[in-house]
């Protein structure tokens, strides 16, 4: 390693990241449509959506000097995106909607398209022509796997930082290094 900084790359091209945009986009597109203008969940679930999102953003850049910010800004992103699996969650129950199980055929269906697509624009479209029920049924299956993805990323962030240490622990090897010793 040279340098003991590890500058952050391109977080748009990291999935992580890529799935917090649909995420924001189809909550945006779906509280313009389902819910009634001065609703004060719009407000929340718009927040929610963009916490996640910006959290990621800021978390993956502040990895570049500590470990400990990114790791509480990723879980920052975690605490907003569950928020927001409650608030979709409560728009089906308070609507008298189903809510999808694990095993059901279109959760299956839907877990594996997830899986598979992160282009927020598709993916915005492709729910613009579904219906509210289906839009956060769906939406509660992205938002369970961006929560078990958060999971991972925190995790490596972590083995990473038992592995290497903090910039400080960087900063003195590099100092040593430099020096001879």
């Amino acid at each position: 390693m040279n340098g003991f900084l590890k500058i952050a790359g391109d977080y748009t091209s990291w999935n992580v990241y890529r799935k917090s945009v649909i995420i924001c986009d189809v909550t945006e597109m779906f509280i313009k449509r389902a819910l009634p203008r001065g609703s004060r969940t719009i407000d929340q679930m718009r927040q929610a959506a963009r916490s996640c999102k910006q959290n990621i953003v800021e978390g993956v850049s502040d990895s570049t000097v500590s470990a400990e910010m990114c790791i509480k800004l990723l879980g920052v992103a975690r605490g907003s995106v569950r928020e927001l699996l409650e608030d979709y969650s409560d728009f089906l129950r308070q609507h008298d909607l189903e809510i999808w199980n694990k095993d059901d055929a279109r959760t299956l269906k839907t877990r594996a398209y997830c899986i598979k697509n992160d282009d927020a624009r598709l993916f915005t479209a492709k729910c613009r022509e579904r219906n509210d029920e289906t839009v956060a049924n769906i939406m509660l299956t992205q938002i369970r796997q961006m929560d078990s993805m958060l999971a991972s990323v925190m995790k490596k962030v972590e083995a990473e930082f038992i592995r290497e240490g903090g910039i400080k622990e960087a900063m003195s090897r590099e100092r040593r290094k430099f020096r001879g010793y």
